[in-house]
């Protein structure tokens, strides 16, 4: 993380427009559909001038109240040693709720349930944002209409595609390319006002609470589109470990929420003008000269939003990963310098295909926003009740004050969530059915996990005790080095028991290695290896990493060697088990999950490449385990 606070204005500044690029994509591209939907939808809102000042005015006031207050000022305060994020959030809350199995399970499968409603979010985003854009081919040249959807699988795929490269080579053309956007965005905004000031009447909150109790039958629903506005919200704190808050908080007060203001309040102000405007009252705003730049502009600018959440969805699996709610898959750095950068092609192609049938499924922006905004509230209402539990927690707040403050945010979120569950059977359903796939997945595979150790646990041997019957009748020692990985160090690996059964010897050094996991985003390679030496040159060895470290064991093993313990990774082989699981009735598991469970455990990443151990020196040895 950047620690901001320690670097110059110029190197501030610089971070304030990278940010510009990676966290404001989502947001950002709002302008491009919210206003459409809203009055021209699939649940139009009446086209009167009270109706357009009172949604300016919601959508300002959401715009403050959700995105600047708690986002910006409370939850950013919420880092996980700079860290941010549903998973670094659930990491932190976890931390806070050792002791208390209860309250354990509970923040686990809130967390989770925000994770399923993040990816929900990542599907529907790239789909939604790239072809609001292209639909601008409509109003620049209606004739070509037909190629929209079309152009829009060629843009979604290059996309893809160019993920296995990383974003490190054109990622510094993020933030000019974004700058030009909100620039954009505001003059065009504020070129359409200067036609028609009153709008600004819409800084006044009465406005859109007037809306609200006037049009009190179709309030709920003018909400539900309103959230458009803030869709993206999650990514400033997401990517809070990026940038570092201030950059973050700098670029958001200085440049973004100014110019999505002024573009709204321009759309607002030409609809006012020309009702006409309602097909397409984002690309109406500009002269009929700048359309087809403007394209092409908003195309790159809905790729990079895109780009940014894709992203999360590596940054998320990543960790998910390290914390034991995913199976291992193959990850890829892709940048030398950038740890975050990675690439994991299992994530990528399952959320193109995602993609590719949200195009073809919904057919245009409007059918899309549907399934857009659900997924977007739940992640919103899980942070609020997560961050309830730190402030209170964490900042020792205490539960009255987190409580009133943060159900003045969950009234307005539950509001949001309550007008989109309304659009479940128009599409809602699809971003609620992947999250609930995702949570099945995950929450199963902790779960099996447990089961897992549970079983082998059971009937393990202690190591110790262990070691001094060996001592009795010591195997043949040969030369070298083995290391049994394991989940339990205390306990004596499956592997060397088979080990000794099959080939009678030992090496003249047995390591026994268990990695560790904490919920904090780094671990300082100073803290890398805890060393017990015991009896018969026996090393009780334990690996340390943050969610958001690169393990990597035979690295870790070298720094050993400043412990006193110099292992020669030529004459050290890895011995590892290999389990065939077994589904039993009643095991603390339902049947189906256990055999989910037993599919993903056949289908994981290995152990051998995922800790980068050389395939060369691995012995793999297998058991048969009933689950």
């Amino acid at each position: 993380m950047h620690q901001a606070s320690n670097l110059s204005k110029s190197q501030q500044a610089a971070l304030a427009l990278a940010a510009l690029g990676v966290v404001y994509g989502d947001i950002g591209t709002s302008p491009l559909y919210t206003m459409r939907e809203v009055f021209a939808g699939n649940h139009p809102i009446p086209l009167l001038p009270e109706n357009i000042l009172g949604i300016l005015s919601l959508i300002l006031w959401s715009l403050i109240l959700i995105v600047s207050i708690k986002y910006v000022v409370f939850i950013m305060r919420a880092d996980n040693r700079g860290e941010g994020g549903i998973m670094a959030l659930t990491a932190l809350a976890l931390h806070n709720a050792r002791g208390n199995p209860r309250r354990l399970k509970a923040i686990t499968m809130v967390g989770l349930l925000g994770a399923g409603m993040f990816y929900g979010d990542g599907m529907v985003t790239p789909a939604i944002s790239v072809l609001s854009a292209l639909e601008g081919l409509e109003v620049a040249a209606p004739a070509f209409s037909h190629f929209v959807i079309p152009a829009t699988l060629l843009v979604l795929f290059g996309l893809f595609y160019f993920q296995r490269w990383g974003t490190a080579s054109v990622g510094i053309l993020f933030g000019p390319v974004m700058l030009i956007w909100f620039a954009t965005l505001g003059v065009l905004g504020l070129s359409n006002i200067a036609a028609n000031p009153m709008v600004f009447k819409a800084f006044n909150p009465v406005y859109g609470l007037d809306f609200l109790i006037e049009n009190s039958g179709i309030a709920i629903v003018a909400m539900g589109a309103v959230v458009l506005s803030v869709t993206g919200a999650e990514a400033l704190y997401a990517d809070m470990g990026h940038f570092g808050s201030k950059p973050i908080r700098q670029a958001w007060f200085g440049f973004v929420l100014p110019s999505l203001v002024l573009n709204y309040f321009g759309q607002g102000a030409l609809l006012l003008v020309n009702p006409a405007a309602l097909d397409n009252p984002f690309y109406r705003l500009a002269p009929q000269w700048m359309l087809y730049p403007l394209v092409g502009l908003a195309t790159l600018a809905t790729v990079i939003a895109s780009q940014a959440v894709i992203s999360g969805a590596f940054s998320v699996s990543r960790q998910a990963m390290q914390l034991g709610f995913l199976p291992r898959m193959e990850v890829q750095f892709t940048s030398d310098k950038a740890q975050g950068q990675v690439y994991l092609p299992g994530v990528n192609w399952g959320l193109f295909l995602a993609v590719v049938v949200l195009v073809l499924g919904f057919q245009s922006t409007n059918n899309l926003a549907a399934a857009y905004g659900i997924a977007v509230t739940g992640d919103m209402v899980i942070t609020s009740v997560l961050a309830t539990f730190i402030a209170a927690k964490n900042w020792g707040w205490g539960w009255g004050k987190a409580v009133a403050l943060f159900s003045v945010f969950l009234c307005v979120e539950l509001t949001f969530l309550f007008a989109n569950v309304l659009k479940i059977p128009h599409g809602g359903w699809f971003p609620l059915a992947a999250g609930a796939v995702i949570f099945l997945v995950m929450s199963s595979w902790k779960r099996g996990g447990e089961l897992l150790t549970e079983r082998t646990s059971g009937e393990a041997i202690e190591l110790e005790s262990f070691i001094d019957a060996l001592l009795v009748s010591m195997p043949a020692r040969v030369r070298g080095t083995s290391v049994f990985m394991t989940s339990n160090n205390e306990r004596v690996p499956n592997a060397m028991l088979h080990n000794l059964m099959h080939n009678k010897v030992l090496h003249e050094r047995v390591l026994i290695v268990s990695v560790k996991v904490f919920d904090e985003p780094y671990v300082p390679e100073i803290d890398r290896v805890e060393i017990t030496r015991l009896k018969g040159d026996f090393y009780r060895v334990t690996v340390q990493y943050g969610f958001k470290d690169e393990p990597d064991i035979p690295l870790a093993l070298s720094f050993c060697a400043t412990q006193g313990l110099d292992i020669d990774m030529m004459e050290t082989s890895f011995f590892l088990g290999r389990a065939t699981l077994i589904p039993q009735v009643g095991s603390g598991m339902a049947l189906w999950r256990e055999k989910l469970f037993i599919y993903l455990f056949r289908n994981a990443g290995s152990a051998t490449s995922f800790y980068k151990i050389p395939s060369n020196r691995v012995v793999e040895l297998g058991t048969q385990v009933v689950l």
